[in-house]
């Protein structure tokens, strides 16, 4: 199976998921609002395209398939503020359209455990943008039979996003709060889940994408300096952390969100199942 994908936001995840495609014959345009970064991701296969898209209506008539990383702000989702007219007016064209939402959705569960039927209650202004994203992307499939497939991701890490190089440094912080989890996903995980989704399309859909282990992040940071030989950083209590509020609102929220569906209606076996397993793998492709 091969077609054409157009991914608004080509970032991090996205770019996961051109590196499996590519290879198996897929043409992938990717969008980006820095002219600086275009030579980068043509390097990579992907054909560029600079935000706003000079042309949205040829690329939208060459693609099969959509993909939008783009984050929401306050003015809304900007892919559907710039285009919604024209993806309705092609919807019944796509095979699938993958919307890259977040857990955060789900706002703060006391570490309790979540699933895509629980309701959406955010917690910080960040995830009241996804929850807003959301409905009007699921609007918009109602409207014009948009076959939209919701994922909402975990934090998410991998080369290049990693916690060797601040452990390595000295300053990594193992800031502790009682009863503090997060859910976590590699990206090549992710790519992983989306590679499945598109092979067995299930329009309407929404899965949580994130590992098997739910862990409070202070444990992420010693295994770390532990698989490092390194000394693991002292804890300190959230309550005398000096952080960002961008850094603080992450411990807002607690809960281990379930990953059931994703596995049990694609089929997905993790490559990395937990940190552990990850982190691992990090650091061994880091040593070469």
């Amino acid at each position: 199976m091969t077609g054409v994908l157009l991914s608004f936001g080509h970032g991090y995840s996205a770019a996961a998921l051109a590196r499996r495609l590519i290879p198996a014959g897929w043409r992938v345009l990717g969008t980006t609002r820095s002219a600086e970064k275009m030579e980068a991701i043509a390097a990579t296969g992907v054909e560029p395209l600079l935000w706003p898209l000079q042309n949205a209506a040829s690329a939208l008539d060459a693609a099969t398939h959509i993909l939008t990383s783009a984050a929401p702000d306050a003015a809304g989702d900007p892919v559907l503020a710039h285009y919604r007219d024209l993806i309705a007016a092609r919807a019944g064209r796509f095979e699938w359209v993958g919307y890259l939402s977040t857990t955060g959705v789900y706002g703060d569960r006391q570490g309790g455990w979540v699933t895509e039927d629980d309701p959406l209650t955010p917690a910080t202004r960040r995830g009241a943008m996804r929850v807003a994203a959301e409905a009007n992307w699921r609007a918009l499939q109602q409207t014009a039979g948009l076959p939209l497939h919701i994922f909402r991701l975990a934090g998410i890490y991998g080369p290049g996003r990693g916690p060797f190089a601040k452990v390595r440094a000295g300053t990594a912080r193992r800031i502790v709060k009682e009863g503090q989890v997060f859910s976590r996903i590699h990206v090549e995980d992710i790519a992983s889940v989306l590679e499945a989704s598109i092979a067995r399309p299930h329009p309407g859909a929404i899965y949580n994408v994130c590992d098997d282990d739910p862990a409070p992040p202070e444990d992420v940071i010693a295994h770390a300096a532990e698989l490092l030989g390194l000394p693991v950083p002292p804890a300190i209590p959230i309550e005398e952390a000096e952080m960002s509020p961008m850094a603080r609102s992450f411990y807002a929220e607690s809960k281990r969100v379930s990953n059931a569906r994703m596995k049990r209606e694609l089929g997905v076996v993790l490559r990395y199942p937990d940190y552990r397993a990850g982190l691992a793998a990090l650091l061994a492709e880091e040593e070469g």
